[in-house]
This record gives C-alpha cells, structure tokens and sequence, in this order.
C-alpha cells in the first residue's frame, strides 16, 4: 500500500449557493420583501449566493486575508501620502458587495419595499466568504442616516454611498462613481466611553468643504477602512462642551488632500484583510453633522445601523462555521460509521443548528422593522441582538471546529479564519457591558421600546406553554424594574437581555421555523432541556428535531 494513498478525506466544501442552500435567508425574502420586489430580489442573491460558495471566491478570501494592508506613509519623492495598499482580491470583494447594493443603497428606497431584508439576505450571504472587508460596507451603509440630519450634506454624499460601483482612490468625490464611509469615535483614554473625546475643532468658518466648516486636532486610537473616502468623527468645540459630529473627507472639494496621518496599522486577532489605523488630525476640515453639542446623539444613527450588521455579520459567521461542520462530518468516518450519524455528533450538530437559524431569523426579523420604520423595535431589538447574537458567536464557532478536529486548527479548512473573526462583533460598536447597559437606558428612557420588544414576544402567546410562561414571567419582571436599586438593577442587565433575546428569538422560531425546531429551541434555550455547553440537548430532542435542523444545514455539495 502506497504511504501517500488518501482516504477517508472530505471532498472540497464549495459549489454550492450559499444563499438558496440557507432555508431561513430564502424563507426571510420570500416572506418579508414584497412580491414587486421579490422576483428580482431572488434572481440578485442567487446570483451573489452562486459567486459567494464559488472556489473564485474563495481564492479571493485567502489572499485578501494572507497579504494584509500595507501602509505606505510617503511616495518615493518623500511627500507624505498616507495610504493603504491593498491585495488585488480586496478589491474584487469590494466590489462585488458594491455591486450587490449591500452599502447604502436601501436608504434611497421607499419604505415598505423590502430593501432592507433583501440587503440583510445579501449581507449574510457575502460575508460568509471574507468579512474583513464588511467593515467599510457596513458603515458606507451606516453613514446615511446619521448625514440625514445635515440636508446639505447628505445630498452632496448620499449618492455617492449609496452607488454600486466601487470605485478606489483618494479623489474628490464628485469625481467618483462611488464612495466608502468609515467612522472615528474612539481615542486612547476613552475607548467605549466616547464622551471622554478630546479631540478638538475650532469653527472656521469659509473652509474647502460644503457647511459649516471646522478644523479638527487629535489622535483617534481605532479608525477603521482609512482609505474611505468620507468619515463622521466626533470632537469637541471645547473642553468642557459635549461632542459634536462632523464629516471629514479624505479629500477636499478642491481637490487636495485634507491633513490625515496614519501613524500605523493595528495587528489584529482578526479582521486581517481590513486595515484599522491610528490617525492624527491637524488642522483636519470637517463639516458639522447635526447640531453643536448633539454629536454622540447624532452618530447613534450610525452605531445602531452598524450593530444591526453585527448581528447579521455574526450570523452569517454561525451558518459559515455550520455549514462546514455539517458538511465535514457528513463525508468523515469514524468508529464504523460517518460522524453525522453518530448519536453525540447529532446532538452537537442539532444543537449548533438551533442556535444558527435563531440568530439568522431575529436579524432578518429586525431588518424587516427597519423596513416598516419600526423605531421602537429597533431601539431596543438591535441593542438586545447585537449582545447576545455576537456573544454566542465565539463558543459556537469553537464547538463547529470541534466537529473537524484537528482539520478544524488549519488554516485551510475555513475554521481558523472564522474562529479569528468570531469576537469582534460582540467587541465593535460597544462590548457586552456596553450593550446591556444600553438596554437598560433605553428601557429607562424609551419604554415604548420595552413594550414593542414584548408585544413582537406575545405574538407566538398560545403555541407552547414553556414560552408562555417564560413571557409571562418576563414581563412580571420588566413591569418590577422601576422598584428596583439602580445597582441591582444594573448588576442584573446581563441576565435581562439574554431573557429578552432568547425569548424573542424562541416566539420567532415558533412563528416562523419548523414546528420540531421550534419545539427543540423552546425546550432547550427557555424550558431547560439542555446543558451549559452545546452538544448537551436532551435526547428525546434530538430525535425531534435533528434531522430537520441538520438538513437545512447542508449545503448542495453535502
């Protein structure tokens, strides 16, 4: 026998529409874009699906993330250029996720017309292949609403966002065919705490740029995509003055370049295709967004619009992870029999699918709301996904690479690149603690969005009686907040979101998902038929639900 004869080896996981082989994004369109738009809709992402589970596409996702940014500070003359060079594959994913309308473009759509569903479906699909160059997508798309509060503004950039052509270079907007946005809040002695900015801007009326113009001095700590074309960036008009926003373009609107010095590029855990820098601002143009003083209140438009892609970037991480270890088991062999039948490996592979199409469905459910103009949902829906979505990301990414093994530790399986990439969603835009304590303030401040959250709960009231008793039990508890020590009450803010995500996700399943799937999430996540870890679903669920939940796991290939 030959030392080099392969056997019992998983043939190569692609080939496949990742969007039409996921039943919950196809499902999610289908039900929530309306049939004007659906048609269309579908033929788009399946032809975005067919190109995301390609082996093209791929290639493109290993480049992208093996020859990482360069930062390239001066030109061979010795001028000062501050620029990143990028892989050729950075570009064509750039470019792709343009074209597929996944930046701005739902913001220049009527309301009600499914735009945001059908962007969320495509954003979950494309991310799959590389999500380091997500990033200046998701805040390209972010940047609309925060401009709208500056008409001026918005109608000078918002077309330029909302374009799908992606169009690279440091050039003056109305040159390009298309533009990317990036945001620089955070600095060194504030990190999530953005009211401890120090960056200061001086009025200066009559700048190169369209509205009331200031320069801006600081050091921003994390600015991520610095070759973007525009960023909102918070400073202040003074020391003792709350934050302001402004616009900050890299290039002015007489075509030279506004003072932007990158200092160096951040070495991260992940996200390794995009580049994050440090910037120094000097004398850096910006135009004021919104009002003097209101700057944080205006750019929570664009954190909450990018914590909605966190929810769905981490969901697409979930069915990323799943769908490999699905497919990895169902071709491996074991102890005398392929690893998807072994009874443990179902439970695991049950289990991880339960949670998938949990975090999937309340990212699409929630993108629906933006679609209506449904703020009071999205308050507080988006806060409570963004903590628990993304923070169930990390485990759940471990335990799929578990299911490869030792395959699962190599770079060239997949599994490392999304094992790298799982935490930062729960870390960008505000980590757990933030998050909760967002919830808490909107509850406090907000409280129609309490009583939305609950009533889209209630929905499912009648279907099982571990989940209405679970709601039951909830809003006995919110409705006793008020009573409670502000300590205590934030001591506990954890435990509250993950009640108010868990059980909004369980009435989703229950609406949407099939009836055992369903059953097995409610038993399981609300009724306590299951370990701390996964894999630990009691038996009884398994036998319910495992098939069903494997099999809308397969990719076509599998």
């Amino acid at each position: 026998m030959s030392t080099h004869e392969v056997s019992n080896q998983v043939p190569p996981y692609g080939g496949h529409d990742v969007f039409g082989s996921d039943p919950v994004l196809s499902e999610g369109v289908a039900r929530w874009v309306p049939r004007p738009q659906r048609s269309e809709a579908v033929t788009e992402l399946t032809t975005l699906g067919e190109l995301a589970g390609s082996e093209r596409a791929e290639r493109w996702a290993d480049l992208a993330q093996r020859n990482t940014p360069r930062l390239v500070t001066h030109d061979k003359w010795g001028h000062r250029v501050d620029e990143v060079e990028f892989d050729p594959a950075w570009h064509e994913l750039m470019g792709v996720a343009a074209g597929a309308g996944l930046t701005a473009v739902p913001w220049t759509q009527p309301q009600s017309s499914g735009a945001h569903v059908r962007r969320a479906a495509g954003f979950v699909t494309w991310s799959q292949v590389e999500p380091g160059h997500i990033c200046p997508i998701t805040m390209t798309n972010a940047a609309v609403p925060a401009l709208r509060h500056s008409p001026e503004l918005a109608a000078r950039w918002e077309g330029k966002l909302a374009s799908r052509q992606y169009d690279f270079g440091l050039r003056e907007v109305q040159t390009k065919t298309g533009a990317i946005a990036g945001m620089g809040m955070t600095e060194k002695q504030g990190g999530s705490d953005v009211r401890a900015n120090s960056t200061l801007a001086v009025r200066t009326p009559g700048g190169p740029l369209t509205g009331d113009t200031y320069r801006l001095t600081g050091h921003k700590w994390f600015c991520s995509a610095p070759m973007s074309d525009v960023f909102l960036v918070l400073a202040k008009t003074s020391d003792e003055a709350p934050p302001s926003c402004f616009l900050v373009p890299r290039v002015l609107e007489d075509g030279s370049r506004n003072p932007f010095a990158l200092q160096r590029l951040k070495d991260k855990l992940g996200d390794r295709s995009n580049a994050s820098s440090e910037i120094e601002l000097d004398g850096t143009w910006g135009a004021l967004v919104g009002e003097e003083g209101r700057g944080v209140r205006t750019i929570i438009e664009m954190v909450s619009a990018t914590r909605l892609d966190c929810v769905l970037g981490s969901a697409a991480t979930m069915r990323a992870a799943l769908t490999r270890a699905v497919h990895h088991t169902s071709h491996r062999r074991a102890f005398g029999a392929t690893l998807v039948d072994q009874p443990l490996m179902r439970n695991v592979l049950t289990d991880l699918a339960l949670e998938s199409e949990a975090a999937t469905l309340l990212g699409l459910r929630l993108a629906h709301a933006l679609d209506e103009g449904d703020t009071e949902l999205t308050r507080l829906g988006v806060a409570v996904g963004k903590y628990w979505v993304c923070k169930r990301t990390s485990p759940f990414v471990a335990e799929a690479m578990e299911c490869l093994g030792g395959n699962g530790y190599v770079e060239e399986h997949g599994m490392a690149r999304l094992y790298r990439q799982a935490p930062l969603n729960s870390i960008w835009e505000g980590s757990g603690n933030v998050n909760a304590l967002d919830v808490l303030r909107a509850i406090s401040r907000e409280p129609a969005s309490l009583m939305a959250l609950l009533k889209e709960a209630s929905t499912a009231r009648g279907h099982l009686p571990v989940l209405d008793s679970a709601l039951d039990e909830l809003e006995r508890d919110c409705a006793g907040l008020a009573a409670l020590d502000g300590a205590d009450i934030a001591m506990g803010a954890r435990r509250l979101v993950e009640r108010l995500a868990l059980t909004l996700q369980a009435s989703l399943m229950v609406l949407h998902s099939p009836t055992e799937m369903a059953e097995a999430f409610v038993a399981s996540r609300l009724g306590g038929a299951t370990g701390a870890s996964f894999g630990t679903l009691d038996a009884g669920l398994v036998t319910l639900a495992g098939a069903t939940a494997i099999d809308r796991a397969r990719i076509s290939s599998s």
